[in-house]
């Protein structure tokens, strides 16, 4: 007997389910939080039960009828006019000014893993800026033989690699430690993104340079922006040659409010090492504790001290659909749908429950499941109308497992601000409205 692959969808189960569910649809309102107002906004499609019928599909459109738009030669591909709701959004007053703030990418209508260019999240200290790629130059110095200036031109003819990584904001789900602070899945983990990446390895450009690899323990990355954003990156990740000085993103240069023209990619750590407008790179044997270190992006803890260099994004999930600000439209099935991501390594296992965590079942991991990259998991569920709160929790390939919120608070109190990976709850209530709870 041949064996179904763990990842199988038995359609004819599916059927038995939309049978079951008599009148049940797929339909629900993909929203964007609109984000003064706190309404949902409507983007609805209907997906017809197995054997009903339509008669509009009887009758022959406009667009079946006529000549159609001509091809865009001059100019940026843009999505549909239907789709003009799923953007970035800002959350107000969360900061005084937009040179200094985030915009959040829409979780809950994205499909797969990679994140558009256009909808990537932003996260900005000082503003973006669109440097000339002719007049940019990255220096590599400290301990090193020969300090380099490199161009773009230099940098892009060596050899590149393309590889897909997330990338999180340390303040992501932030809002969220000490109650539910914001409605949408956009707003409560919005601040992470996928993408591919194209560049050259770090160690690469320090081999150039002559660098002592025995010395030299740490990276001082700076940015050229007017923050001069400067974190140190631990050699043990730039060794393994995951750390990349990138240009590309999915497929194209870097765009200027994600760092064009060159950026730093260090997979599974906080996203503000991925220093943009990458200028230079100073090799040393020690932490440098600046200012975006040892005052910014560290953990308070319940005793009053601040816990310094917790880089890594631990393992993490969170459903996107049904989400906050979503609506069911009707009982019946649904396919429950969303992200897991681990800082350390691949996504092992993602575990749905609909019951506030009494009961879990283990969801589906979609293809490609890659190391420090998004995962997408789903599950099937059949909505009998009542009230149901549904959570997610990964599991990564250390085995280390999500925390419940009430176990990332037993260790980190309720006054941090970063490094929040608990498990996210949403309650779906009897008129098919979905909120943002918190369950302990």
């Amino acid at each position: 007997m041949i064996k179904a692959p763990e990842n199988f969808i038995d359609t004819a189960g599916v059927r038995q389910v939309f049978a079951e569910a008599r009148e049940g649809r797929r339909d629900f309102i993909r929203s964007a939080f609109a984000a003064a107002a706190g309404v949902a906004t409507a983007g609805m499609a209907r997906a017809a039960t197995p054997g009903d019928g339509d008669p509009a599909i009887l009758e022959l459109p406009e667009h079946s009828r006529g000549l159609g738009q001509p091809v865009v030669t001059d100019g940026y591909g843009k999505p549909s006019k239907w789709e003009a709701n799923v953007q970035r959004r800002q959350s107000p007053g969360l900061t005084q000014t937009r040179q200094a703030s985030v915009s959040f990418a829409p979780l809950q209508s994205l499909f797969g893993i990679v994140t558009p260019s256009g909808l990537h999240f932003e996260r900005h200290h000082q503003g973006w800026w669109d440097i000339d790629p002719s007049r940019h130059r990255l220096m590599v110095n400290g301990l090193v033989k020969t300090p380099r200036v490199f161009t773009m031109d230099e940098i892009m003819r060596l050899p590149s690699v393309s590889r897909f990584h997330f990338i999180e904001c340390g303040a992501n789900t932030g809002m969220e430690w000490g109650n539910v602070a914001v409605p949408t899945c956009q707003y409560t983990h919005g601040m992470l993104s996928c993408s591919e990446f194209t560049g050259v390895p770090l160690i690469t450009l320090l081999e150039l340079a002559g660098a002592d690899l025995n010395k030299g323990r740490f990276v001082l990355a700076e940015g050229a922006d007017g923050s001069s954003m400067t974190r140190t990156i631990p050699m043990s990740l730039v060794r393994s040659g995951e750390v990349l000085v990138a240009y590309g993103q999915n497929g194209e240069m870097l765009r200027p409010e994600n760092g064009y023209p060159l950026r730093l990619v260090v997979p599974g750590v906080q996203g503000v090492s991925w220093v943009k407008y990458l200028r230079r790179l100073e090799l040393g044997d020690q932490p440098w504790g600046t200012k975006d270190e040892a005052v910014h992006y560290v953990d308070l803890l319940p005793d009053g001290t601040h816990r310094q260099y917790t880089s890594i994004q631990e393992c993490k999930s969170v459903v996107t659909t049904p989400s906050g600000g979503q609506v069911l439209l009707d009982k019946g099935f649904y396919s429950i749908s969303g992200l897991a991501w681990s800082g350390r390594g691949k996504v092992k296992r993602v575990d749905v429950s609909v019951d506030g965590g009494r009961n879990w079942r283990t969801a589906r991991l979609q293809d490609p499941v890659m190391s420090k990259c998004l995962t997408r998991f789903n599950i099937d569920w059949v909505w009998d109308g009542k009230p149901a709160i549904i959570q997610s929790r990964a599991m990564d390939d250390t085995g280390y497992v999500q925390p419940s919120l009430r176990q990332l608070r037993e260790v980190r109190g309720t006054r941090s601000i970063y490094h929040n990976n608990a498990v996210q709850s949403w309650l779906v209530q009897e008129s098919g409205e979905v909120k943002n709870v918190q369950v302990s």
